[in-house]
């Protein structure tokens, strides 16, 4: 079973803490490709399962519910504290100290509160108890098993003149699926510093768009965006959201389209009557030509 620790010291440092962040975050192709994230900040406290094509995603969230789109800034230091010093030629094995100070810093929270404390520790709890099963390959291999985002969690904080704790420094160890899709994988893609502005949603598009838009524009039926995104929201609501996307403009490095398309030739419903009801599809447009992935040497 996991170990979740928590250590409360007035002074000094317990563990030895990595280099803080430099350059930009970044995120691994199959974490930003698929919904493996909760878009709500209530709770969702019921197991999702996701398919399409040859992918399969289980996700069963813990007592305090499943981590969310806000969990997932975590999960981006993290990889992005270990695609640093894969870049270094350095050793990198799955465990991580980092200080919650460097961490704010890094998604843009300039004077954290007690409350964004507190979100931030219910957070690593969440990334540690929510579970995941996947048939997606990383460095060649499929974990059969169930899986966290962060096998162990351990902290330690300070107490303030007022009789509060703050946390201080962080070490966590990184699934193996994640450890093994940044080391020997190496899809790693920049994410550009206003996505930390960004509502769930925009995040999810965001990312799609940053793996699939190698320079081109790209589109889909906005029934395969929704189920990408990870939305439970009925199409009409999606929809309507994506419209607000749209005319805002203001997603960093992409804009969103919606148009209506006749359906392909041939294409029939469920009972196999010709469909000849326009059908909406999201396109996604590069605001610039990007490049390909950061392709990462294994250390």
């Amino acid at each position: 079973m996991a170990k979740h620790q928590s250590i409360i010291i007035r002074q000094g440092d317990l563990f030895d803490v990595d280099s803080p962040l430099h350059g930009k975050v970044r995120g691994e192709r199959s974490m930003m490709d698929f919904p493996f994230f909760a878009l709500s900040k209530v709770a969702v406290k019921t197991p999702v399962e996701y398919k399409h094509g040859n992918v399969s995603i289980q996700i069963k969230p813990s007592s305090d519910g499943m981590a969310t789109m806000y969990d997932k800034e975590i999960i981006l230091y993290v990889a992005s504290l270990m695609a640093q010093e894969i870049g270094k030629g350095g050793e990198v094995d799955q465990e991580f100290t980092f200080t919650a100070h460097d961490f704010f810093r890094v998604t843009g929270v300039l004077r954290p509160s007690k409350r964004e404390y507190k979100r931030f520790a219910d957070a690593l709890a969440r990334l540690q108890g929510t579970q995941i099963k996947t048939n997606i390959k990383t460095g060649d291999m499929i974990d059969k098993g169930w899986f966290s985002w962060l096998s162990e969690v351990n902290a330690t904080a300070i107490e303030l003149p007022n009789g509060d704790e703050q946390l201080r420094n962080i070490r966590v160890r990184l699934c193996a699926w994640l450890h093994r899709a940044i080391q020997r994988d190496g899809h790693i893609y920049d994410y550009h510093h206003d996505y930390f502005r960004l509502g769930t949603i925009e995040r999810r598009i965001y990312e799609i768009a940053r793996c699939h838009c190698e320079g081109d524009e790209v589109e889909m039926p906005i029934e395969l965006m929704s189920m990408k995104v990870g939305s439970t929201a009925p199409i009409s609501k999606f929809k309507q959201h994506l419209k607000e996307v749209e005319a805002d403009d203001r997603l960093p490095e992409y804009r969103v389209t919606l148009r209506e398309v006749l359906p392909a030739e041939g294409k029939t419903d469920s009972r196999g009557r010709r469909m000849t009801k326009l059908e909406t599809v999201v396109v996604l447009t590069p605001r610039q030509k990007k490049p390909p992935s950061l392709q990462l040497e294994a250390a």
